[in-house]
């Protein structure tokens, strides 16, 4: 396989493509087996990358940050803070008017669940380098659950709709509201004692092009 081939798998999608397993309605409440398949296993594999950025030791992403943050001052484990975390941003899809689909809803379950679970089996490196190593890896793992799930089409992640609802109802630029809450969030996570570092700073310039790709190269399978 030459390189042009491999640049043309990988090229960055633009939009969420639609592919032979999405869903033609998020709202569906009987999804195609193929579609609760690639849902369930994105979920998965999104909540198996952040527990590999959170193994790592060298900083998470900024919602990461906020459940490390709950986990030290209560002593849930990062799992179950990020199912406590993401049912909280989901009660504020109410005076928002959004309407959770099941992806919304397992969303809430699954990646929290894989954090608790794959957690143990995670080597938890001591130097620098292998973190790094580790951290990008974490990241790439992430960016290929975010396409699984996010081109089946059942319902956007608590923290997705959250961001969509806000810019729908104040008319603000979709960039500047991510920012906001985003700064907000990371704020708060470490003011109660979350881990901030290089892996944070490298998750929010890796995460977009990362999903970017994995998009595209579901993409491949459009319709």
């Amino acid at each position: 396989m030459s390189l042009k081939t491999i640049f043309d798998l990988i090229r960055p999608a633009h939009e969420v493509p639609k592919t032979i397993w999405s869903s033609d309605t998020p709202l569906t409440l009987r999804p195609k087996p193929i579609t609760f398949l690639f849902l369930v296993t994105g979920l998965w594999i999104f909540g198996t990358g952040e527990a590999i950025i959170i193994a790592s030791g060298i900083g998470v992403s900024p919602w990461t940050v906020l459940a490390q943050g709950i986990g030290e001052q209560t002593g849930y484990t990062v799992g179950e803070s990020t199912f406590i975390v993401s049912v909280l941003v989901l009660l504020m899809w109410i005076p928002l008017r959004e309407t959770p689909g099941i992806g919304t809803i397992l969303n809430v379950i699954l990646i929290a669940m894989a954090i608790d679970v794959m957690a143990p089996f995670l080597p938890n490196p001591t130097k620098t380098g292998p973190a790094l190593i580790q951290t990008i890896m974490g990241i790439m793992v992430v960016g290929i659950g975010s396409g699984f799930y996010l081109t089946a089409n059942l319902g956007p992640g608590p923290r997705d709709g959250w961001m969509t609802g806000i810019q729908q109802r104040s008319g603000w630029p979709i960039g500047r509201v991510r920012i906001g809450i985003e700064i907000v969030v990371l704020s708060l996570g470490i003011v109660l004692g979350g881990t901030f570092g290089w892996g944070t700073i490298m998750f929010a310039i890796g995460i977009g092009p990362v999903v970017a790709m994995s998009l595209g190269v579901a993409g491949r399978w459009s319709v």
